[in-house]
């Protein structure tokens, strides 16, 4: 009995965290990884911590607080011949990538067009998606049973179901000497939340860009600022 009331806290407690998760960080392996923007810099990342990308690469030498402006590539999708994405749907995951770049680092730093003193130019490819199963998605978070079995699963698996899923990859350098200053692989599935029980297919794959852009900005601010060390 003792065993069963421990069990049964642990799903009630996954399931308020989750509660507030619309995504969750996901485990990416190094061997094997394709990184198509990244090329053969994909050596020098390893594993990050907790709140930072699955795998990253910060230049020691990248002197942060001299960099006050972005440069910002025009997000691609790297998804090889075999990505289920559809070409419309590809487009249409990148246009919200590049909107939320956008919109996120003007929070924090002046965009420019051209390379010059103090501009990092910033480099984002989408690698996979996976689209979410919309109706059993939202019987899984509304029904109490589902969500408790799916609560269940995520608590042995790691992750529930139904959810989607997106994975991209990101190149910061020096817009004029092209030195690279960081660089991440990141692959994110969807959460728990309650928030996305009747988003549509790509939604956790929109919310996993809405994390990686705010993360960015987030990080690259307190570095400039001091506040955060690499």
């Amino acid at each position: 009995m003792k065993k069963i009331i421990l069990f049964l806290t642990a799903t009630m407690s996954l399931m308020l965290l989750a509660a507030c998760a619309t995504t969750q960080k996901a485990q990416v392996e190094q061997v094997g990884l394709n990184c198509g923007l990244l090329g053969p810099d994909c050596s020098k990342l390893t594993p990050g911590g907790k709140d930072q990308a699955s795998l990253r690469y910060v230049n020691p030498a990248a002197l942060w607080a001299n960099y006050d402006k972005v440069m910002i590539d025009a997000v691609g999708f790297y998804g090889g011949d075999d990505t289920k994405v559809s070409a419309e749907d590809q487009k249409r995951l990148v246009d919200y990538f590049n909107q939320q770049l956008n919109v996120q680092l003007a929070k924090k730093f002046e965009i420019v067009q051209q390379p010059g003193p103090g501009v990092m130019k910033i480099q984002a490819a989408m690698t996979d998606a996976d689209s979410a199963t919309p109706g059993l998605r939202t019987v899984s978070m509304l029904v109490p049973q589902a969500r408790l079995l799916s609560s269940l699963k995520a608590l042995a698996t790691g992750t529930y179901p139904f959810v989607g899923a997106a994975q991209a990859e990101a190149k910061i350098t020096d817009s004029q000497t092209g030195d690279v200053l960081a660089e991440a692989v990141d692959r994110r599935l969807g959460g728990g939340s309650f928030k996305t029980a009747f988003q549509w297919q790509w939604g956790d794959a929109e919310n996993a860009i809405d994390h990686w852009c705010e993360l960015l900005t987030q990080k690259l601010s307190a570095w400039k600022a001091g506040t955060e060390a690499p």
